[in-house]
């Protein structure tokens, strides 16, 4: 697998470039963030193999993705909100643990049944999250029925993930892949590994599987309209990476996030500019139906949908599309999006055919 390491991310990769701009573009940042306080904590509902379930999503702020650190991806941001410092240390990780405990109880009516716990990286990632700490919230989330916690594939392992598979709890490990293309990956992302990388991931969590006699899966995380796609290509690459992954052996679940412009990234650059749109609704809906017949379940969930930074449509229509997107979700039954129409689909079939990357965004 690739070795973890920002030195061997840049060198003979291409990336440098990227980087040195990635690295410009963060330094920018002048916020400072409190190593006891979550980044962000919610209730929600969610769609797994055992059906839909009341979930605890937890954001972990850390010392940030190393890759990031290194310049990392044109389209995140999440760096910018992570601890200055490199680390976070093993107490001020578990005293944020129990401040989401304290919002879960004072905010559901009962424990969720899923826990899902990210970081501005990766959670695997022992330079963020030390190992006596996942090991310590393991144990406390021991009597939840499923975890998801994030990382990039090359820190998974059967070890790793064993240590939730042998409390019993059902183990998911969310990879943000964003493409199946490694072209799309690399030149429009600035990510270093390989599909391949991924499909190894999804073997050392069968592994942890066979080991623990547990529950133990993948979830994969895509990136609808990485900069420089035109719609239609992000489209139908998007299209074809939801079914490269759902047939990888392991691997449950695809969740499809459209960009959202986030500050501190080469995403943001471009969209002042006027060199980016994020995606249309219409195109969320769009894949969503074109892959409805994948052996996996595909979700989707726009973040600042409706917004100017978010996935949209025309602004009348985009809380009718996002609640049908939502119901899709949920039921995996995509008749939902018949429930909705406007007239601003005749724009984005427009845009669909006759948007080329030396022309976008052809409209706003």
């Amino acid at each position: 697998m690739s070795q973890p390491s920002p030195e061997a991310y840049e060198q003979g990769r291409g990336m440098d470039a990227h980087n040195a701009v990635m690295r410009d573009i963060r330094a920018e940042r002048s916020e400072t963030y409190d190593p006891t306080e979550p980044t962000r904590v919610w209730i929600d509902e969610d769609n797994t193999p055992d059906g839909v379930v009341n979930s605890l999503t937890i954001i972990l702020n850390t010392g940030g993705c190393r890759w990031a650190r290194a310049g990392g991806c044109t389209m995140c941001g999440y760096v910018a909100e992570s601890v200055e410092g490199g680390s976070v240390s093993h107490e001020d990780l578990l005293t944020q643990i129990e401040a989401c405990l304290d919002h879960e109880r004072e905010n559901a009516e009962e424990p969720a049944e899923l826990i899902k716990i990210y970081t501005s990286g990766s959670f695997l990632d022992e330079r963020e999250v030390p190992a006596e700490t996942r090991r310590a919230i393991a144990e406390t989330f021991a009597d939840r029925d499923r975890i998801v916690v994030e990382s990039l594939p090359d820190f998974v392992d059967r070890e790793k993930v064993g240590d939730f598979a042998e409390h019993g709890i059902a183990t998911d490990v969310a990879v943000g892949l964003e493409t199946a293309t490694d072209r799309v990956r690399r030149d429009c992302v600035n990510k270093y590994f390989d599909f391949a990388d991924f499909e190894d991931a999804c073997a050392e969590a069968a592994a942890a599987d066979d080991a623990f006699e547990a529950d133990v899966g993948v979830k994969a995380y895509l990136l609808l309209k990485p900069p420089f796609l035109a719609e239609p290509e992000a489209a139908a690459d998007m299209v074809d990476s939801i079914r490269r992954c759902a047939a990888v052996d392991g691997c449950h679940t695809v969740s499809m996030n459209p960009t959202n412009v986030q500050r501190y990234t080469m995403v943001d650059e471009l969209f002042f500019e006027g060199g980016y749109r994020p995606p249309w609704l219409w195109t969320v809906a769009h894949v969503l139906e074109e892959t409805a017949d994948v052996d996996a379940i595909v979700v989707s969930d726009p973040v600042g949908h409706g917004s100017d930074r978010g996935a949209h449509n025309c602004g009348e229509c985009d809380d009718r599309v996002q609640t049908a997107i939502k119901d899709f979700d949920k039921r995996q039954d995509p008749s939902v999006f018949e429930q909705v129409s406007c007239a601003c689909e005749d724009t984005w079939d427009l845009v669909m055919a006759e948007e080329t990357s030396y022309n976008m965004p052809l409209a706003r």
